[in-house]
């Protein structure tokens, strides 16, 4: 789940934008698939947390 932030710096604010998009809807549908039902693993959440925070402070730093 964990990704360098290198990867996140090789991306056009185009792209990062989408993927911060698609990040959060992700993280919204797993709390709730989360509070209904168990997930096999519920770090998922976390690090789907972090990620999305990784991906905002890239998009901070380039302006």
């Amino acid at each position: 789940m964990k990704k360098d932030n290198k990867t996140f710096r090789e991306m056009t604010t185009d792209e990062l934008i989408k993927k911060i998009n698609d990040s959060r809807k992700s993280y919204v549908d797993l709390k709730l698939q989360h509070t209904v039902s168990q997930i096999e693993n519920p770090l998922q959440i976390k690090y789907q947390r972090r990620d999305i925070a990784r991906m905002l402070t890239e998009l901070k730093n380039r302006d």
